[in-house]
């Protein structure tokens, strides 16, 4: 099945982080900017978090952390 929405450079999305190893800093969603596509699934972002900007590279598309998803429609 064809996703609804196709990534593309520029568009804005929701990264999930991936918490820190001790529990203390649970998985949060940030938003984040697409910066490359690979192909439906996969793209490489500019993250912005409260202490500043991360970038990821070949993210895959899901809800898990370390991933990334559409912000959901309101």
């Amino acid at each position: 099945m064809a996703p609804l929405q196709k990534p593309s450079v520029g568009r804005i999305v929701f990264f999930k982080t991936r918490g820190s190893l001790d529990g203390v800093y649970p998985p949060r969603d940030f938003a984040a900017f697409i910066t490359r596509v690979y192909d439906d699934e996969t793209v490489s972002l500019a993250s912005f978090g409260e202490t500043g900007m991360r970038f990821e590279i070949e993210v895959k598309q899901g809800d898990n952390p370390g991933q990334w998803n559409w912000p959901p429609r309101v």
